[in-house]
């Protein structure tokens, strides 16, 4: 999360002041009043110091009192703000309305939920007479965009922190398109919060709603019309009903369980096995460290007993706001094999293109197909689309861009089958034009299910889909860094490499190809050397392509003091000897440690299992 420039004591004094004339849940009212009397500079710097700054994936923050955190306050200035962008944006505002969502999570010490924030973020609206479509109960995610595109509404949010730690939560702004929001929407939502901070006439009196005619939820509606869509994938019934696969599922914790359940039974399979502990929302997140199933066997301990007890060979699991989807498969000797997010996306890219080659009546079609990959992704969906004549473009990391593109190209009457980000996020289903784990968890169980009827397991498949398009092995770590000035000096290094505006021409014994530098719009590869993709100077982004067919890319992160990077070697069809590629890629790994990073001198910790 990003913060604005620190205020002097004095300031902080008369922003925790003019807090407790607008501030009234008790809970943050004598979280701030205590902190007044006790006047300790440091700890309202802490709740004061800096407004959270609203960027294009919303807010996220920890809950509790000020301006730095979630709160009911800060959620109705934010709001307030929002309503005015959209007022300016919209003269049918007050015709189309808007949607809001919530997930499970709570803070019993500052009295703040999902639920609640939601409440007041629908009154807020509603107090301006706009139509709002609030959802009765805790759903995914992915209810939101498509809440947006199928009943046409002007915007969408959902209050969630997806699989961050369970102190936090997040507010999650969907545009008309169904997409979520890219710049300079961002920008104009942050401005109109500044100028709408004072709470207007009702905004703490979330009572009203429940008796105006503006309110509507779209529940019902949604649940029934959102699994008939998904169904549009469903391409193997009799199968379905008939396998003997068992699966696993665990929501850990979150809002997924039903959703699964009832996506199961819309492609006719037997429901999957759900994880006792973890199958109820909790916001206390009991059985994990970190709720995110990105992080592997961890997250997936109890998921692995289940299934050793009840013979099922495949796990699904979703994060807690179910728009991520993480599998584990059992392999022949008995270990677990967790699946990463690259090999995922070759899988579901594999079947879904496969799916629409067997249904599609219209050969010519094809050359209006697509599919997409964010670029820190494993370009497998590049050489299984050279090869089958669709397209494939790559955008900048993030689904917002991902479903901003599908958009346009469907708008301009192609097929976007299918998208996907190497951080587990799986776009199915053109419907959803965000990363839905629902519909990415049934039809990788559809999959498997087909899948055993050839004999195949996931994983036997996912050697055969490489095999006919070339070895993509992947590898991606990071180093965490709380010096902004270290990681700026990083950067610059890599720019200034052998003198004024130089990049490296290798990394050790590995010779540099090409570059592009997504912070200053440098493309080697490009006639004018400008690069394609748009450009951000706030965050940093250079992609090494080298003369072995190795590609790396290293960047800071948006919301956490981490450099990343990304390597993938891609070998072409044929080339069959796994273990030389996974060798040199970890030699290649390893000097781009050594030389770019520095972890030595930059004083950079890395990634801990």
């Amino acid at each position: 999360m990003a913060a604005r420039g620190s205020a002097g004591d004095g300031a902080l004094r008369r922003a925790a002041e003019q807090w407790l004339l607008w501030d009234k849940n008790p809970k943050t009212y004598a979280i701030v009043k205590q902190l007044l009397a006790e006047g300790n500079a440091g700890e309202l710097q802490k709740y004061f110091g800096s407004r959270m700054e609203f960027g294009t994936a919303g807010l996220r923050a920890a809950m509790g009192a000020g301006i730095s955190h979630m709160n009911d306050l800060t959620i109705i200035q934010t709001t307030q703000g929002f309503c005015r962008y959209l007022e300016k944006n919209f003269s049918d505002l007050k015709k189309r309305g808007v949607v809001i969502g919530f997930d499970a999570r709570a803070h019993l010490s500052s009295g703040g939920s999902s639920k609640r924030f939601a409440r007041l973020a629908a009154n807020t609206f509603i107090s301006q007479g706009v139509p709002v479509y609030l959802f009765s109960d805790i759903i995914p995610t992915p209810f939101v965009p498509y809440t947006v595109t199928h009943l046409k509404l002007c915007a969408g949010i959902m209050v969630t922190a997806s699989h961050n730690p369970k102190q936090d939560n997040g507010y999650k702004v969907y545009w008309e398109n169904g997409a979520q929001i890219i710049s300079p929407h961002d920008k104009g939502i942050s401005q109109a919060i500044e100028q709408n901070q004072e709470p207007w006439p009702q905004a703490w009196d979330d009572k009203l709603i429940d008796s105006s005619p503006l309110l509507h939820d779209p529940y019902a509606l949604v649940n029934k019309e959102y699994f008939k869509d998904i169904q549009k994938q469903c391409f193997y019934r009799n199968i379905n009903k008939e396998t003997n696969l068992k699966f696993v599922h665990t929501s850990v914790h979150g809002v997924g369980h039903k959703f699964v359940q009832l996506a199961f039974k819309a492609f006719d399979l037997s429901p999957p096995f759900a994880v006792p502990e973890q199958k109820d929302p909790d916001p206390d997140f009991p059985t994990v460290k970190y709720p995110n199933p990105e992080e592997g066997k961890g997250v997936l301990t109890l998921s692995f007993a289940l299934a050793e007890k009840d013979g099922a060979r495949i796990i699904l699991a979703n994060d807690p706001d179910a728009d991520r989807l993480a599998v584990a498969e059992k392999q022949e000797s008995g270990e677990w094999k967790v699946f990463s997010g690259n090999e995922l996306g070759a899988l579901l890219g594999w079947w879904i293109f496969t799916c629409w080659k067997n249904n599609s009546r219209d050969t010519h079609a094809i050359k209006d197909v697509y599919m997409l990959s964010s670029t820190v992704s494993s370009k497998i969906l590049r050489a299984i689309a050279l090869k089958e004549g669709f397209h494939f473009e790559e955008t900048l990391t993030g689904f917002k861009w991902m479903g901003n593109r599908a958009k346009q190209l469907m708008d301009q009457g192609k097929a976007v089958l299918f998208a996907f980000e190497e951080a587990i996020g799986y776009m199915c289903c053109p419907a959803v034009l965000d990363k839905d784990g629902v519909s990415a968890a049934v039809i990788t169980a559809e999959m498997a299910s087909f899948l055993a009827t050839r004999n195949l397991s996931l994983s036997q498949q996912l050697k055969a889909v490489y095999d006919e398009y070339g070895f993509h092995i992947t590898k991606a770590s990071y180093f965490i860094c709380h010096d902004p000035k270290v990681i700026q000096q990083l950067f610059d290094n890599l720019r200034n490499f052998d003198g004024k505006n130089t990049y490296p021409k290798s990394c050790g014994r590995f010779k540099v190809s090409g570059i592009r530098d997504l912070t200053t719009g440098y493309d080697s590869s490009q006639p004018d050397q400008k690069a394609i993709l748009p450009t951000s100077k706030s965050s940093q982004m250079i992609t090494f392509t080298f003369a072995n067919g190795g590609v790396a890319t290293m960047r800071t992160s948006g919301t956490e003091p981490k450099i990343k990077y990304y390597s993938e070697l891609c070998a072409p069809p044929g080339n069959s000897d796994v273990e030389q590629l996974k060798k040199e890629l970890d030699e290649l790994v390893n000097a781009l440690e050594k030389h770019f990073f520095q972890p030595e001198k930059n004083k950079l910790q890395r990634q801990t299992e």
